[in-house]
């Protein structure tokens, strides 16, 4: 592959560095796994998912073609399939745990059962893991009715079939770090699927950089204003970590960087890097951890720490969520396949696949990025460490307004550890990024006062 960024020394004019504007280009190995993408097979899972009749957390379990057992033996047996032609690197798994009745939506004990699909990463030195899910239970209107159809296309089968998707395009390829694509349980019955896993994850110290949960990504038509979109995906990230020590966060604060936390640092990259691959569409970045007042998949990684963010479709169609399967006074109610546009679909898959490829191509993110305090100046001195593992081939300057939710200028400063840019930080935001040769960039780095 040849080298996209160009690899040239620095012209240096008195104490200012006059770096690089940044010109990217697409990946061909990147593109090509995108166009392997299909909204057929897409198609094929979300309705092989919704013949189980209901994927209730509580329902049967041992019933071949009824209920949850059935429907997350199908998905480790496709997965399975897929790892035969990875050569045996994709590696797939029962995630199994037990929850108690809490007197709400979980009446009895209950095994549950998460999906795991890992494909290690090449590099020994590199530790780094990639997290996508979607989660595979489905509910009708009653949260603890186990019984009644309940197809879950969209919510969340969509999710689901969109991570088996990924994860059977990106196991023929070899990437320096882990990517986990997850099946995840229980979200409906109150998130316990992606809560063991993120403990696990904590538990047995996974370096887990970045997490996507895919949950409704299915459907472009809303319901009430009538609305048809299928050219935007919603992307939820919160601005602070949810356990930053609170003297961080009054730094935070005090430097203004309460937009700039790593989760939406990962929505932004996103929003680059999935625009870039993916044509009509466009990411819309939400400044919320998730929709009002409700949660998802990512909610246990995020409450850890780690960057997480939520996929959703731009307009979500409340006939088709959460309802028994019916008809009244014309209007057809229930989650079924024919509400699902698997062409969005596809698209959606497209911006995962694009962004998990990039971040798993790329080298770790700068370490201990600052802002180095030299009195009052009108210029800003950007300094880092080199990160562990893989040594960046050189680094990315980023730069945008206050008041600009994305970056708007990218600089390539080579193969240093400190640059001189002349620009305020009162008036600009700063991140840097490491890259290689060709051109994958690590997430951004929002850099705190140093001395």
């Amino acid at each position: 592959m040849k080298g996209l960024w160009p690899i040239l020394p620095l012209l240096l004019l008195s104490r200012f560095c006059l770096a690089q504007p940044v010109t990217v280009q697409r990946d061909a190995d990147i593109v090509a796994m995108l166009e392997e993408v299909s909204a057929a097979n897409l198609q094929t899972l979300v309705e092989k998912l919704v013949s189980f009749h209901t994927r209730h957390s509580l329902s049967n379990t041992t019933s071949d073609e009824r209920g949850i057992g059935a429907a997350r033996r199908w998905i480790k047996a496709e997965l399975e399939r897929y790892a035969e032609t990875s050569g045996g690197r994709l590696r797939v798994e029962f995630d199994s745990f037990t929850v108690e009745p809490d007197g709400r939506r979980i009446t009895r004990r209950v095994t549950m059962k998460n999906v795991l699909a890992t494909l290690p990463g090449t590099d020994p030195n590199d530790d780094r893991v990639f997290l996508v899910s979607g989660h595979y239970d489905s509910r009708a209107s009653g949260a603890n009715d186990s019984t009644s159809f309940a197809p879950g296309a969209n919510d969340d089968g969509s999710g689901t079939a969109v991570v088996m998707e990924l994860a059977r395009v990106m196991s023929r390829r070899r990437f320096p770090a882990t990517i986990v694509f997850a099946a995840v349980a229980g979200e409906e019955q109150g998130l316990f699927g992606s809560k063991h896993l993120a403990e696990r994850a904590q538990k047995e110290g996974w370096n887990v950089v970045a997490m996507i949960t895919n949950d409704i990504v299915g459907n472009t038509r809303s319901s009430g204003t009538h609305l048809l979109d299928n050219s935007r995906l919603r992307v939820f990230s919160e601005g602070v970590p949810a356990n930053e020590p609170e003297r961080r966060v009054r730094l935070r604060r005090a430097i203004g960087g309460e937009n700039d936390g790593p989760a939406r640092q990962f929505a932004r990259y996103i929003k680059e890097v999935g625009e870039r691959y993916v044509d009509q569409m466009q990411v819309v970045l939400i400044y919320r951890r998730d929709r009002f007042l409700r949660g998802g998949d990512h909610t246990p990684f995020s409450r850890l720490g780690y960057p997480a963010v939520r996929f959703t479709e731009m307009n979500e169609n409340f006939l088709h969520q959460h309802q028994d399967v019916r008809e009244e006074n014309g209007v057809q109610y229930g989650d079924l396949p024919e509400f699902v546009d698997f062409d969005y679909m596809a698209k959606v898959a497209r911006i995962n696949l694009a962004v998990l490829a990039n971040l798993a191509l790329a080298p770790a993110a700068p370490d201990s990025v600052g802002i180095v305090l030299r009195g009052l100046r009108n210029d800003t001195t950007l300094r880092w460490q080199v990160p562990r593992g893989r040594r960046p081939d050189g680094y990315v300057v980023l730069m945008r307004e206050t008041t600009h939710p994305v970056w708007q200028r990218k600089f390539y400063v080579g193969d240093v550890t400190e640059v001189t840019l002349p620009y305020s930080k009162d008036n600009y935001i700063f991140a840097v990024q490491s890259v290689d040769a060709a051109g994958h960039e690590s997430l951004a780095v929002f850099p705190f006062p140093v001395r």
